[in-house]
């Protein structure tokens, strides 16, 4: 099984968060290979989330212009082309690119407009996710929503919330995901990482996502996972990345992705960021083919819940469905 020509679906993707060295070269031409891994990837074990969001700045100070955006978004397609994935949702938060001079609305234009070239170029079908971040004050985040709202028909797919889960409430978002419920507008949010099973079950409660990018440690609350199975809500899973943060999972043979899965809660592989997490999906697919012996059974299952959870048009869906059954021959149901 050669798994990086597998047909892969990626729904959990920093673009702020991964790029290339050669796209920081092409920015910056002084920083060095040596450079780019003390200062822009995260350490292979980091302390806590934060520690690990830490390094995020050096990427964001160089994409501030229109150009770098194009440029970041071009590169990440070739990342994902060369990872074999034909689905892929790109999530950055707008407000943290206009310190020289864009409006949130141009910086959004200016990417998801370069998204449509990239999609239409080379046959990934993509959408872009509007994020949120924690430390963000009520204005900010509502104006975040409003951005999704106002750019509804285009490749924007939906909302998200990122940041310091640990470090800052979910107060400050209610009116953003309560704007969002009423619009109609996709939403996803992160916990379960850089907390524990009882902020999967707040941000379920107070924002009422859709799926919930990460929620790790759900599994330490068998009640959670019940409820995530049962209510067939999607966990956007980072292996590597989530080896890198937490700190109960040791190594690949302490993460949950297996047991989660086995319980029957819908949930797929992603990345989470190429940058401060130095992977790919291949990469991430043969951890888990090493470690839990995943083949193309769990690979086929996943990549097809991935599609389900998907934020896009059914027909759309369709497409991408039919490329991963081309691939692996006949579709097994999903349930």
């Amino acid at each position: 099984m050669d798994l990086g020509s597998l047909p892969k679906v990626e729904l959990h993707l920093h673009l702020d968060c991964s790029l290339s060295y050669a796209a920081v070269s092409r920015l910056d031409a002084g920083v060095t290979r040596e450079e780019y891994a003390r200062e822009f990837v995260a350490p292979a074990r980091c302390t806590n989330l934060a520690d690990f969001l830490a390094r995020a700045p050096r990427g964001l100070q160089l994409m501030q212009s229109e150009e770098s955006l194009r440029l970041v978004t071009e590169d990440v397609f070739t990342q994902l082309a060369a990872d074999g994935v034909v689905y892929a949702e790109l999530r950055f938060a707008p407000l943290l690119h206009l310190e020289r001079g864009l409006t949130a609305e141009r910086v959004v234009e200016v990417v998801e407009r370069e998204t449509e070239r990239l999609t239409r170029a080379t046959g990934i079908e993509a959408g872009v996710i509007l994020c949120t971040l924690r430390h963000f004050n009520a204005e900010e985040s509502m104006a975040t929503a409003g951005l999704v709202d106002a750019f509804r028909g285009s490749r924007v797919a939906a909302l998200d919330l990122a940041g310091d889960e640990a470090g800052f409430p979910l107060d400050a978002h209610i009116g953003a995901y309560r704007f969002a419920r009423e619009k109609g507008l996709f939403r996803t949010a992160h916990a379960g990482e850089g907390c524990g099973p009882e902020s999967v079950w707040e941000t379920l409660r107070v924002l009422a996502p859709q799926r919930i990018g990460h929620g790790t440690r759900s599994y330490e609350d068998t009640a959670l996972v019940e409820h995530l199975r049962e209510e067939r809500i999607h966990l956007e899973l980072c292996p590597s990345s989530n080896v890198q943060i937490i700190p109960s999972i040791l190594s690949w043979e302490h993460h949950p992705i297996d047991r989660l899965y086995r319980a029957g809660v819908a949930l797929n592989v992603n990345t989470d960021t190429r940058m401060l997490t130095p992977a790919t999906l291949t990469g991430e697919y043969d951890g888990l083919r090493r470690t839990f012996g995943w083949g193309e059974e769990e690979f086929l299952r996943t990549n097809l819940m991935g599609v389900e959870a998907a934020f896009a048009e059914e027909a759309l869906k369709e497409r991408v469905r039919g490329r991963i059954a081309s691939a692996y021959g006949p579709v097994v149901p999903v349930g």
